[in-house]
């Protein structure tokens, strides 16, 4: 039995179909079909059901799977356990980011970074929250930055940051004339949102409480960005929320129309997280001390109600 052939088991238990199985390990079909094989005739056990499409695991595959993930992730140690030891901080590091975090944080930390760590070859790739969570536990990305908490026993999450929500209120909106808004004064249906599939449409849901929708616009209205959402709330189709990074590039006028939420601000909560076997620890710290350093002085906000990403029933 090797580390090989369970790192081949794996991926045909993730994709359920030896061809793609072998494109994702770099090597050919039958090769990867051959060391499993061997493999079950060591175990005397069959692994895969072959005659199911797609591919199933058996019964006694499944447990296997399970302890082949255990003892990959080990296996991998041993390699941040030499790269610790060495003090070497490099190699490739994948790191996931949700679209509502990626444009406004990415900028800010992203040149200090290689700077300082000129032998990562860092990965970026834009995930939503439920994409990270499997690319995470599938090992596929090291580590992600997100909005938390997510309670999901299998991932860890460090706190980056608290990013406060702000209200951007048109001209003929009726909390236009407010210097700040109470969260009570909130409509869900009257909020223009993102649409599904980001976090931060759950967590404007979720400080709302109203999840009873009467729908009086006569419209439903869901977009992919912040933008599109400011073009339409100044148009006059309804108010809408931001996180308050992104409130810090936009232009005088759209600036005019943002109105903070009085004390405790509703917030939330951003994250870098990780798989709870804690692989290259060396690197996320790297990442978390540069953000640390950057984000400082953007966001000083404390006092505020983290508001949870998590859809609620």
């Amino acid at each position: 039995m090797t580390i090989t052939q369970l790192k081949y088991v794996l991926s045909v238990a993730e994709y359920q179909n030896f061809t793609v199985a072998a494109e994702h390990s770099f090597v050919t079909q039958p090769t990867l079909s051959m060391q499993i094989q061997k493999l079950e005739d060591e175990l005397d056990v069959q692994i895969f059901n072959r005659s199911k499409k797609p591919i199933e695991l058996t019964e006694v595959g499944k447990k296997i799977v399970e302890q082949a993930k255990v003892i990959v992730d080990e296996s991998n140690r041993i390699i941040d356990i030499v790269h610790q030891q060495k003090g070497f901080i490099g190699g490739e590091f994948k790191l996931g980011i949700i679209p509502t975090i990626m444009p406004t944080l990415l900028p800010m930390f992203l040149n200090n970074f290689t700077k300082k760590y000129p032998k990562v070859k860092l990965i970026i790739e834009e995930l939503t929250t439920e994409e990270i969570i499997k690319k995470l536990t599938d090992g596929h990305i090291d580590a992600a930055i997100a909005a938390t908490p997510l309670e999901n026993e299998t991932i860890k999450e460090r706190p980056l940051y608290y990013e406060p929500f702000v209200g951007l209120i048109p001209q003929n909106h009726r909390l236009y004339n407010n210097k700040k808004i109470d969260v009570d004064e909130l409509e869900v249906d009257d909020i223009l949102l993102l649409e599904d599939g980001h976090c931060f449409k759950d967590s404007v849901i979720n400080l709302c409480r109203a999840h009873k929708i009467d729908n009086k616009k006569g419209f439903q209205l869901e977009s992919g960005s912040f933008d599109t959402l400011i073009k339409l709330s100044k148009e006059g189709l309804g108010m809408t929320l931001l996180p308050y990074l992104h409130t810090l590039d936009l232009n005088s006028e759209d600036k005019s129309f943002l109105r903070e939420f009085k004390t405790p601000p509703p917030a939330r909560e951003v994250s870098i997280i990780y798989h709870k076997s804690q692989l290259k620890m060396q690197l996320i710290e790297a990442l978390k001390k540069t953000i640390d350093g950057v984000i400082k002085g953007a966001i000083a906000f404390s006092d505020v109600k983290i508001i949870s990403p998590i859809q609620k029933k």
